[in-house]
């Protein structure tokens, strides 16, 4: 077949009437729904268990301050999560988003097996592999800045190449929209979105580069991301200076190739890693699979961009559906029976490491599941060495804690005193957790020199005691005229640097807190 037959007339084919009324065949199998409806049933039912994540603390925090950025993050997460809690503190309420994205993503993987040429079979496969994939699941355990971002990834991914290949033009702003949204949500998808770009450029498909439509989805993306942009620019860029100091110290095991594709291969489940090689190979065999060009070209230019800036691991993630969805384009070609036994061996392989992507076991049973199994994430980061469980759900325990003692050490107080003290957290999640967990403990706000509460700076007046949460007490007795510990907070499976740790009492700090504030930057050393 001549691949250049398979372009399609971008001009005469993308009424917008069409575009907007016509009910898609791609979404229509009832197989695929099915499979969408045990994931969602399935995320429902642990969406409450455990308790908050760090970072979600962080986010409601972020978020009851609205802002159109904040120092390591875009708007959309911490919005949205403090959206979620306006009505009192709810873990269920706060992970539904991510429960529907996960279950969204679905259908949306086999719609473009479909629109690659997978059928139904390749629709089916497509979303099996992101049922099965255990990195996808956990991007979906809590919610966070990545809880959009496969789901993003790819529906952009999804109507780039419908615009590409059925010449629907208008799918092409919407692509734009979608791309612009995602961004609000996490810089990543800027990335992809080149990767695309990259891939439509080196195929036949760059015909569509001249058309309007296209540079009319570049400008919506730029315009809807542009204010997150605009507000780093405006307080000096600090996502850039977090994330080198983080490079800096160290924090980020990114390693070199092999761990990486090792981490890469595993994560996504090892016995499916034929499926997304297959999406990365097979356009380059197969005559007439341009648009899986497309998909491969944009998936190798994430990889390396995510290596090269030694980003996490799981920066890659969101990529995979729409590779495993242009795999299955050419594994549907398999004999049907070894297709099903491997695809099986796949379930099998998620169902076997599930405790540790879902919260399915009391923490004291995930610990013993993980001591008898050996079956345990590596860290991606220096923060996550030691956990006793996984990193995400050790991070999940001890916060209502750690609240509830710090209230009895200010409680304690002569009353005098407390309208002169503050609360300074070592790190920006035990900070949250004060903020968070106040209800009725009559706590001020907490202060934290971590990342956007570096930027808030001091809070709750000019106070001269405070009450410190972790901090290095040889690098603080020196700021204080009395320096005591007070009591110690943390329990059984939170993370090593929260299990057991000390908080002091400063009483009569030797200078101001705003004037010492600069030179508390970088002082946490996890």
């Amino acid at each position: 077949m001549n691949d250049n037959a398979a372009l399609p007339a971008t001009d005469a084919r993308s009424p917008g009437l069409y575009w907007r009324l016509s009910r898609s065949a791609d979404f229509g199998d009832r197989v695929v729904w099915a499979i969408a409806a045990l994931v969602l049933i399935l995320h429902l039912l642990v969406a409450g268990r455990y308790d908050f994540f760090r970072n979600e603390l962080y986010f409601i925090v972020c978020g009851r301050h609205p802002d159109f950025g904040y120092a390591d993050q875009p708007p959309l997460a911490p919005l949205v999560a403090a959206a979620t809690q306006i009505f009192g503190d709810s873990l269920f309420l706060l992970r539904l988003p991510a429960v529907l994205a996960a279950t969204a993503l679905v259908p949306l993987a086999s719609a473009i097996a479909l629109l690659l040429g997978g059928g139904r079979a390749g629709a089916i496969i497509a979303a099996i592999a992101v049922v099965a994939s255990p990195a996808l699941t956990a991007i979906s355990t809590t919610f966070g800045t990545s809880t959009f971002e496969p789901i993003g990834w790819t529906l952009c991914a999804y109507l780039v190449l419908r615009g590409a290949l059925r010449g629907e033009a208008e799918a092409f702003p919407w692509a734009g929209i979608v791309a612009g949204i995602t961004f609000e949500a996490k810089f990543g998808i800027a990335i992809w979105v080149t990767g695309l770009a990259a891939g439509i450029l080196l195929t036949n498909y760059r015909t569509v580069l001249a058309t309007r439509p296209l540079w009319i989805a570049a400008a919506a993306g730029a315009v809807i991301g542009a204010p997150p942009l605009i507000w780093q620019a405006l307080h000096g860029f600090p996502f850039r200076d977090i994330v080198a100091w983080h490079h800096a110290e160290g924090r980020y095991f990114s390693g070199g190739p092999v761990r990486f594709w090792i981490t890469q291969t595993l994560g996504m489940n090892i016995v499916l890693a034929p499926l997304w090689l297959a999406g990365l190979a097979a356009p380059w065999l197969m005559r007439g699979n341009q648009a899986g060009r497309i998909v491969a070209v944009a998936f190798l230019v994430t990889a390396a961009a995510v290596f090269a800036a030694h980003g996490k691991d799981y920066y890659l993630f969101p990529a995979y559906p729409t590779v495993f969805a242009s795999g299955a384009v050419c594994v549907v070609q398999l004999n049907r029976w070894l297709r099903t036994f491997w695809l099986s061996l796949a379930v099998a392989n998620a169902a076997l490491v599930a405790p540790i992507t879902l919260p399915l076991l009391s923490p004291a049973g995930l610990f013993r599941f993980i001591q008898k199994t050996g079956i345990h994430p590596a860290p991606s980061e220096a923060a996550g060495i030691g956990a006793k469980i996984t990193q995400v759900f050790s991070d999940e325990f001890g916060w209502r804690e750690l609240a509830a003692t710090v209230a009895q050490t200010y409680n304690a107080l002569p009353p005098a005193d407390r309208a002169s003290t503050g609360i300074f957290a070592w790190n920006y999640g035990e900070a949250a957790s004060i903020d968070v967990f106040d209800r009725g403990l009559g706590l001020p706000p907490a202060m934290s020199a971590e990342d956007q509460y570096f930027i808030w700076g001091p809070r709750g007046g000019d106070v001269r005691n405070l009450i410190l949460i972790n901090v290095d007490e040889a690098a603080w007795r020196p700021r204080c005229a009395n320096f005591t510990t007070v009591a110690n907070f943390g329990v059984r499976f939170s993370m090593p640097y929260e299990t057991d740790r000390p908080i002091f009492l400063c009483r009569g700090m030797t200078a101001p807190l705003r004037e010492m504030w600069p030179e508390l930057k970088w002082t946490h050393t996890v």
